[in-house]
């Protein structure tokens, strides 16, 4: 048994029984699956990232990476290859993979909840595998030939990166350098440096394509002059994917991180050491667009990495909770001699410790919820169904932010203090999986775009440019809740209370927005508190799949023995804590939001 803790049964009541993923099983593209199938899955995945997977985990971060700067070549731990293997060779990167190259079709709610197990066992495993899910943009934007890349990629077990940031151009992506020309044989060489690039190299596979933005000659500038390139690290027999000679694109550098430190974080370079041969994807020049369906892709990814680390580190804390002797009762503490007892006892450590589960369920319940819509999309695409899918794939945009932004910052700030403080000085050591969980989460507040430009997308793109379309249809379901009645009508009502002041906080923003077309200055007070917005509506939803979650626990709690019992207090107490002690601080953030003058921006450097 490694580090890792599952929280299988949390996730089945997620899955069944908050968003009856069971009536789309059965039916459709989803017809050769049920429940007892989906379980089966599910359960053999649990096995296999407690121990397997979990069994690496350490080594891994000890000892990293080992690069060679003459031949651009990154190892891995033997001990990590062997728990990626069993990840692979289990078959489990084919549920990332399109189902007409084999892979498994199962609906992306089951997918992202297998994800979270991997991601919270050994997360480098899921990201070294990404190649799977990056043939299926291959596949679906690609030509003919440039479907066959994607069958190898399946087939062949290929890794892929993602290029975008470089020395100069890390968030402004449209500031890329990197060039791209044409050549006669309908190819394209492309050179430039690339930087902080995940998986960039390792020996777990005998090929990588890369995913790179480049401009070709003559485009203009920004992200609308950008391309896509598939770049092999060797090229190939494009009928059989025999490897052939070694292409032009090179590992300069491996990153030395704070954490994920089997993960090879590189710096690329293209096209130095001879020509790097590219791929034009889709022969068409639509590169952002092509590019954000890796990023949707990732960001999901990162979101749930981060949740899932926040899931096992407050089972690691619960359970060091319960076995840790120390001081007495509090309300015996005048007696010098009264029992010694476990920390669980004491009124701090309570409240730190409902604190992590009531975020830890909420989010997973949030990225479960998102993964829903996801199903919508897939079955509306079978079905032909335009306009309920283009309805769930808006829907599915507007989440992904909160996923990634609120998700990976809630995740890093409660695993540092909460998840490890609960070990005292203890949680400091490397005793203690903790102070690892600590360091590894950090990234995801940082990669994919961070927290900050997760806000400014989910203002600007998901409720601006969206004509709030999204965020109405959610406020309206979430209101129709909240006005249903039943149990923790208490509750309810706060939540009422808290999407009122969600709202006005988006109004005042948006009110901004508008007045900056006379005076530009005003855009500022947007972008002081777009992070505001981004956390506030984050504690709004998850608060109300909390609430959802208890009503269901209120229903089945009488009926239910044991540890079913204890499970379904346990949803009520979360949602009812969560509900009284944050909620109520989203009506600070309106306070602060409405009276927001912007005289931070006229404050001078040196005064900082």
């Amino acid at each position: 048994m490694g580090h890792y803790i599952a929280n299988l049964r949390d996730i089945e009541f997620c899955l069944f029984d908050l968003l009856g993923r069971d009536t789309i099983l059965g039916s459709s593209i989803y017809s050769d699956l049920d429940r007892d199938t989906v379980m089966g899955m599910l359960g053999e995945v649990k096995r296999l990232c407690e121990n397997d997977l979990a069994a690496s985990f350490i080594e891994g971060d000890r000892k990293g990476t080992d690069f060679n700067k003459a031949t651009g070549d990154v190892k891995v731990p033997e001990s990590f290859k062997k728990s990626y293997r069993a990840y692979v060779d289990g078959g489990w990167g084919l549920i990332d993979s399109p189902a007409e190259l084999g892979g498994t079709l199962i609906p992306p709610s089951v997918r992202w909840a297998i994800a979270e197990m991997v991601l919270g066992s050994n997360p480098a495993v899921h990201i070294y595998a990404s190649g799977f899910a990056f043939a299926h943009v291959a596949y679906a934007l690609g030509t003919d030939y440039q479907k066959k890349i994607a069958r190898f990629m399946v087939e062949k077990e290929w890794g892929a990166t993602m290029m975008l940031t470089e020395p100069d151009a890390g968030s402004d992506v449209g500031a890329g350098r990197s060039k791209a020309v044409k050549q006669d044989d309908g190819t394209w060489h492309i050179t430039g440096t690339k930087r902080f690039i995940t998986s960039g190299d390792a020996d777990l596979y005998e090929n990588i394509v890369h995913f790179v933005l480049a401009r070709p000659e003559g485009h203009g500038p920004g992200t609308k002059g950008l391309s896509l390139f598939l770049i092999p690290k060797f090229m190939f027999d494009l009928e059989t994917g025999a490897l052939g000679k070694r292409n032009g694109v090179y590992v300069t550098n491996v990153e030395h991180k704070m954490g994920l430190n089997v993960s090879s974080t590189c710096e690329m370079n293209l096209g130095e050491k001879e020509p790097a041969v590219g791929y034009l994807l889709g022969e068409v020049h639509d590169g952002i667009a092509q590019m954000f369906k890796i990023i949707e892709f990732a960001r999901m990814m990162v979101g749930t990495k981060a949740i899932s680390t926040l899931s096992t580190g407050y089972q690691q804390a619960l359970a060091y909770a319960k076995s840790r002797v120390q001081g007495g009762d509090m309300k015996d503490m005048a007696n010098k001699a009264s029992p010694r007892v476990a920390i669980i006892k004491h009124p701090d450590v309570r409240r730190s410790l409902m604190t992590q589960k009531a975020y830890a369920e909420g989010m997973r319940a949030l990225i479960l919820y998102t993964a829903s819509i996801q199903d919508a999309v897939a079955l509306a695409e079978a079905a032909g169904n335009t306009d309920e899918g283009d309805a769930a794939h808006r829907l599915n945009d507007f989440l992904l932010p909160i996923v990634k932004g609120y998700g990976s910052e809630r995740a890093w700030t409660l695993l540092g203090t909460e998840s490890l403080q609960t070990f005292g000085g203890s949680g400091f050591t490397q005793d203690w999986p903790l102070e690892q969980y600590v360091r590894d989460a950090k990234i995801d507040t940082l990669y994919e775009g961070t927290t900050a430009i997760q806000g400014l997308d989910f203002f600007f793109r998901k409720i601006i440019k969206d004509n709030g379309r999204s965020l109405t249809k959610l406020a309206k379901e979430m209101g129709a809740f909240v006005a249903a009645g039943g149990p923790n009508t208490t509750e309810k009502a706060v939540l009422g209370k808290s999407l009122e002041d969600m709202q006005a906080i988006i109004t005042q923003l948006i009110s901004h927005a508008m007045a900056s077309q006379e005076k530009p200055e005003e855009i500022y007070k947007c972008g002081l508190n777009t992070s505001r917005l981004l956390m506030a509506v984050g504690d709004v939803i998850i608060s109300w799949l909390l609430l959802r979650q208890a009503d269901i626990a209120a229903t089945k709690i009488d009926a239910a023995t044991g540890k079913d019992k204890e499970f379904y207090e346990g949803k009520i107490a979360a949602a009812r804590y969560f509900v009284h002690n944050f909620l109520p601080l989203i009506a600070a953030t309106r306070a602060i939001v409405e009276r927001e003058d912007g005289e931070i921006m006229k404050v001078s450097e040196g005064a900082f």
